[in-house]
């Protein structure tokens, strides 16, 4: 409940709709109390000519008629707080869409690096799912059953408070005989939960890579996956409703047994003269409506497990604090020259070190390649400059100014980047080469694509700049993808820029082309780049070799050929052919 107040507290408008639908339920629970007052006062008249005596025909057609009216206006508050349900849902909805999203866009990198896709998602259409259903029922539902019991036990007791007090007694028993299996039936919803995001997050990659999945023939081995998954949600959910509907059964036989002595006192007091038959029918029919919410108490604690349960982790995640985030007096990053310098830098996947006491300079207007075994944190080095991971110790700088002290925004803005994989998006090519300033214009969209030696292939396209390119650019070839991506660090024209050379994968005539675009981005530019093969990394004014997670050498091509450390271990395996050797590039992920 404390989450749900929680939600409320962000929306004032939703707060609004909240209380107006209560309001309406209160009233409804309101008018349903007056079916039994005018049913006895009919009863009542009726009753007089049984008796011999003579009943007001025109009382009993307005009790009649007030009934009609009751009903009536009941239906049509109904009909308006349903409406107004069902608006309060669908806001309810974008509001929880946007804190999830807008909160999982602050995240730190470090969480995408050990969350699946799949259960991102499958969490926040789960946890939303689930408490708009509950808070509909709760302002629908929930409220008018507590207003209507009130109301119902407060009427029983003015004309009987030993049948009140027999009522009364039944919520305390319920709710007890209740809550008692919540604790098991909630460990059983958590193991669902899991191999549903498990199930979710399988089904995502399997999209995401059905190429993959195809290519390999791997159809039934995905298929058998996902079933499985779910045959241990079913074999979970067995045992869950039977333990549940087999204390339900248990509940309900109490109350039913409960209900049968009311009725039998009710019944036999009527025959010894304590009530009239008007009585008699009144108190059987607000027995009647205490009962439908008490067994409905099922139901509503059902319900609130589940909103408890479906919505944990969602909660779970909104609780994340990013951990990166601008100081208070963070100030905007001005880059003059963009020199880059690493001071000390250590760096920790949890408890693991991956970086040590790095100290290196990326100066003006120059090219510096980062060499190293895979795994060595060469991207890691990378991602602590755009400030996606936060160094364990040490600062980086950029023009003398710690980027720890500037807005995580202009940080960004300072930096292009150009990844190994274009990462583009489904959309239209202009929209994916403006991705960075979608107000460029079109001009400078075709200037860019220029630069990167896109524009020729696409104004073949037959809507040019307007072609859609599917999700992940899948209608373009890799070449193609890649000259887009070039094109967009074009069009943000950040004075640094980081390269992780996507080269290595793409066919002769396609790397030309690249390598040509990538040399004209790097001009006037501090470039980092993560060489994927030697060709590049002898072209570049500076080398860092890695090794054991810390600078083994820094130096020029000239100088480090003959040193005898990595890079120069590097151009002597380039010179081999055999089989031992192209592994020991593939280590260094260079390609011969």
């Amino acid at each position: 409940m404390k989450n749900i107040i929680r939600l409320f507290k962000f929306s004032k408008s939703l707060a609004r709709y909240f209380v107006s639908i209560s309001l309406f339920t209160i009233a409804i629970a309101i008018l349903n109390q007056l079916y039994p007052l005018f049913t006895k006062g009919a009863i009542d008249q009726v009753s007089k000519i049984i008796g011999g005596g003579h009943a007001d025909v025109k009382l009993v057609a307005i009790f009649a008629i007030a009934i009609f009216l009751s009903d009536a206006l009941s239906t049509i508050i109904s009909d308006y707080s349903g409406y107004l349900g069902d608006i309060m849902s669908i806001k309810l909805t974008k509001l929880m869409s946007q804190k999830y999203y807008n909160h999982i866009l602050k995240l730190p990198q470090s969480y995408f690096d050990s969350e699946l896709t799949g259960k991102i998602i499958n969490r926040m259409s789960r946890g939303i799912n689930q408490i708009t259903d509950f808070v509909q029922m709760f302002s629908n539902n929930t409220m008018q059953f507590i207003f209507s019991s009130v109301f119902s036990l407060a009427i029983v007791a003015y004309f009987s408070w030993q049948v009140a007090l027999m009522l009364l007694a039944i919520y305390p028993i319920f709710i007890l005989l209740t809550t008692r299996t919540s604790s098991v039936w909630m460990e059983y919803q958590k193991k669902i939960n899991n191999n549903l995001d498990i199930a979710s997050g399988r089904f995502a990659e399997t999209v995401s890579q059905i190429k993959v999945v195809k290519s390999f023939i791997q159809e039934k081995r995905e298929m058998s996956f996902f079933n499985n998954q779910f045959d241990k949600v079913i074999s979970t959910t067995k045992p869950q409703s039977i333990y549940w509907h087999k204390r339900d059964a248990y509940r309900r036989l109490i109350l039913n047994l409960i209900f049968f002595f009311i009725f039998a006192y009710i019944f036999i007091e009527t025959a010894h003269g304590k009530y009239n038959i008007g009585t008699m029918v009144l108190l059987i029919q607000y027995a009647m409506l205490i009962r439908i919410p008490i067994f409905s108490i099922s139901y509503i604690i059902d319900q609130s497990q589940r909103a408890i349960s479906n919505t944990k982790d969602y909660f779970e995640v909104m609780d994340v604090e990013p951990n990166i985030e601008d100081n208070i007096n963070a100030g905007s990053l001005s880059v003059t020259k963009g020199i880059v310098e690493f001071n000390n830098v250590d760096f920790s996947y949890d408890t693991e070190k991956v970086l040590s006491k790095l100290n290196f300079v990326l100066d003006y207007n120059s090219k510096t390649a980062l060499v190293g075994e895979s795994g060595e944190g060469k991207t890691t080095i990378t991602s602590l400059l755009m400030r996606l991971y936060e160094p364990s110790h040490g600062t980086i700088l950029i023009d003398e100014t710690d980027i720890s002290n500037v807005t995580q925004k202009s940080l960004r803005d300072s930096i292009g980047v150009v990844f190994q994989e274009p990462a583009l998006f489904s959309g239209t090519i202009s929209e994916n080469i403006a991705y960075a300033r979608p107000d460029a214009t079109i001009e400078e969209i075709i200037s860019a694509a220029k630069s990167a030696n896109a524009h020729d292939f696409i104004s073949k396209f037959k809507d040019g700049y307007d072609s859609q390119i599917g999700e992940k650019g899948l209608k373009l070839s890799g070449g193609q993808k890649q000259r887009i991506a070039i094109a967009r660090a074009f069009v943000k024209n950040a004075p640094i820029l980081i390269l992780d050379e996507a080269t290595s994968s793409l066919d002769s005539r396609s790397e030309i082309s690249v390598q040509d675009a990538l040399t004209k981005l790097m001009e006037n530019r501090t470039t980092l780049i993560i060489a994927h093969r030697l060709s590049t990394i002898e072209n570049v004014d500076k080398i860092i070799t890695i090794k054991n997670g810390t600078v083994n050498e820094i130096g020029t091509p000239q100088e480090l050929s003959k040193s005898g450390g990595i890079y120069d271990q590097l151009l002597k395996l380039q010179k081999g052919h055999s089989e031992d050797m192209k592994d020991k590039l593939k280590k260094f992920d260079i390609a011969n």
